[in-house]
């Protein structure tokens, strides 16, 4: 049977092949694509977090180089660049064919009681209420081209139940307001580092299409042309990614090719558990001469 989930924990236990140099794979199923965002942040963040004993990740910041190559392994180079009494921090780069396609630094902090406050969760329709993505997608995929049937309605690592979804194929403009339920799709046990890395996974699905919504543009339309350039994470407390946390996205500015775009990631309680940001190509495509 198959198991997307236990795909996805595979592919986040890296091969580690010194101290501090890691060997990361990418799934099969994408081989004639690029590496999806998300995998390499993942991957990357397990390097780092194998090399910190301790404390947990409070915050990421990443930059996509270079688009990844699925066929070829991911080498990922860790550096020490400090170790303190509170906050350690990491930078790691991902390396094929010899050149730098990403790099990532993350900062670990030891536990500490401070003064809190967050914003409040927006008030949206709960997730059992929503129809999930493999769902709508088998609503429509007689309007997909038969070579990517497959890869449109295949099961997925992350369950996905979006509050105010586009028509993909007709979108009008809307709202930069994007909101989100998701999950990993079954349970994977308590360690906090792996819901950690798993929600670092799933926070690049979603977010760069915010600023295509008023637009009226999806990733379907041929005009688009569209990738993730950077990324950052702050955690704020611990993630049990196995049950439902919702993304509330909008995305403040689009221009010079490029969209902005915010999360706020909440468990079902409503506690804000991290913030994402990224700013994403968002081009439109020249003729071919």
């Amino acid at each position: 049977m198959s198991d997307p989930v236990g795909n996805l924990l595979e592919l986040l236990d890296i091969e580690r092949l010194e101290l501090d140099l890691f060997r990361g794979q990418s799934p099969d199923e994408r081989a004639n694509q690029r590496v999806f965002g998300g995998q390499v942040i993942a991957q990357a963040l397990v390097a780092a977090q194998r090399t910190v004993t301790d404390r947990m990740c409070h915050s990421l910041h990443a930059y996509f180089i270079r688009p990844g190559d699925p066929k070829v392994p991911i080498i990922y180079q860790v550096d020490h660049a400090r170790d303190g009494g509170s906050f350690t921090t990491r930078r790691v780069v991902a390396i094929q064919h010899g050149k730098q396609i990403f790099n990532l630094a993350a900062s670990f902090q030891v536990a500490e009681d401070s003064w809190e406050h967050q914003h409040d969760m927006p008030d949206v329709p709960p997730p059992e209420s929503l129809k999930e993505l493999r769902e709508r997608r088998l609503e429509i995929v007689d309007k997909v081209p038969d070579r990517l049937r497959e890869e449109f309605t295949r099961e997925r690592d992350i369950e996905m139940r979006d509050v105010s979804p586009l028509d993909l194929f007709h979108p009008e403009p809307s709202s930069d307001v994007h909101q989100v339920w998701f999950r990993v799709a079954r349970e994977v046990g308590d360690d906090p580092a792996l819901h950690q890395c798993l929600l670092a996974y799933a926070s690049d699905m979603s977010l760069l299409g915010t600023g295509n919504r008023p637009h009226g543009l999806t990733w379907f339309d041929p005009k688009l042309m569209s990738a993730s350039l950077d990324h950052a994470i702050w955690f704020h407390a611990p993630v049990t990614f196995s049950d439902w946390h919702l993304y509330a996205m909008d995305s403040p500015f689009a221009g010079s090719g490029r969209s902005f775009n915010r999360g706020s990631i909440y468990n079902r309680q409503g506690k804000l558990v991290a913030s994402v940001a990224q700013e994403g190509l968002m081009r439109m495509k020249k003729p071919k001469t």
